[in-house]
């Protein structure tokens, strides 16, 4: 009995950062850039005491979530979005504007999943190279071409963890060509408070031909719920609403990201636990000429370029202890480099400690 055929794709299945070894549950995952303070005491109370009919489907519309979104980032409520996931939301944005033979232009080192389903539409997908690792404005305009239909960075960019500027970001939107949709997600935004720069949203909110992505999987500590947004002019938003799936949110997703925008608290404390261990992980690390990016999101590349041992060695004796950090060989093919996510105050200690036995 043969098997009835179906398309086949030339791309590179996304390979999430390892989070187990063998069956030990006591692993500290330091790979996939979760909340290092898990979630905030307002969600987990919220879960507890409501009375959820998991039998019934959620709100399709997701108002309420959609309501505080507005409410806290003072945006209009029609040009929001809900996903399961930012993933779903650029899933989704794809499907809408792409078709086989337009072009996509993304940085040389990104987000795996803008190239993943950009060629899952058929587009072609265009690198523009880095300088030094950060995104570069210079090298995007050189890839536009009458093909391109969307350019999508991070900003912070993952996994090198750098940004553009304000000024940097205006500018390239200011030299796109107006037709092409500049997609900037906003992933990792709260945790950045360099002078020099403003998120997505805050910039382009009245733009047109920008779409801003953000997510509740990062500082807010929800990843396996799976819950992210889109904020876009209303036809865009519209056009999405038509492609979505009906019941994408679950409605404990939506209870929980609705309860995690309320407490400012919770959000002030895993940013500053943010800057106080990434500069200590980072000055820590220096000792051992092993270097990496100014701390901005809750990660950080290392280089271990001058190191005595080479990010292979370095990854596979973590291992040995129990500790995993992300390999940027797997999709981003960045060599001889490793990334870290800044841990709990336990699990950044046991990481040290680690580094101590491995490279003394």
């Amino acid at each position: 009995m043969s098997t009835p055929s179906f398309k086949k794709f030339n791309i590179e299945a996304y390979k999430p950062g390892k989070s187990q070894i063998k069956k030990n549950k006591n692993v500290i995952k330091l790979s996939a850039n979760e909340s290092a303070l898990g979630v905030s005491s307002k969600v987990i109370r919220v879960l507890s005491d409501k009375k959820i009919s998991f039998y019934r489907y959620p709100d399709s519309k997701s108002i309420l979530l959609r309501k505080e979104i507005s409410k806290k980032y003072k945006c209009n409520f029609d040009k929001i979005i809900c996903g399961a996931g930012s993933d779903e939301v650029i899933q989704i944005l794809c499907q809408l504007y792409l078709k086989p033979k337009d072009e996509v232009v993304v940085p040389e080192y990104s987000f795996l999943m803008y190239r993943i389903y950009a060629s899952i539409a058929g587009a072609k997908v265009v690198f523009a190279k880095e300088k030094n690792f950060k995104i570069s404005i210079i090298e995007i305009l050189k890839k536009i071409t009458k093909k391109t239909k969307i350019v999508f960075l991070a900003n912070p960019n993952n996994p090198t963890g750098t940004f553009l500027t304000k000024l940097e970001l205006l500018e390239l939107r200011k030299k796109l060509n107006k037709s092409v949709l500049l997609v900037v997600d906003d992933a990792y935004y709260e945790y950045m408070k360099n002078l020099d720069y403003k998120s997505g949203l805050e910039l382009f909110k009245k733009k047109d031909n920008v779409f801003i992505i953000r997510t509740f999987s990062k500082i807010h500590g929800l990843a396996s719920l799976r819950v992210g947004w889109g904020y876009g002019s209303k036809k865009i938003i519209n056009a999405l609403n038509v492609i979505k799936p009906p019941f994408n949110v679950s409605q404990v997703a939506q209870i929980a990201a609705t309860e995690s925008l309320k407490d400012k608290n919770f959000i002030d404390r895993s940013v500053k636990h943010n800057i106080i261990y990434g500069n200590k992980i980072k000055k820590f690390l220096e000792n051992y000429k092993i270097f990496s990016n100014d701390v901005s999101g809750n990660f950080l590349m290392l280089d271990f370029s001058q190191c005595s041992v080479k990010a292979n060695y370095f990854y596979d004796e973590l291992k040995k202890r129990d500790i995993i950090l992300r390999s940027t060989e797997e999709g981003y093919k960045i060599k001889n480099k490793l990334r870290i996510t800044i841990g709990s105050k336990n699990e950044n200690s046991k990481f040290m400690s680690a580094v101590k036995k491995i490279l003394n």
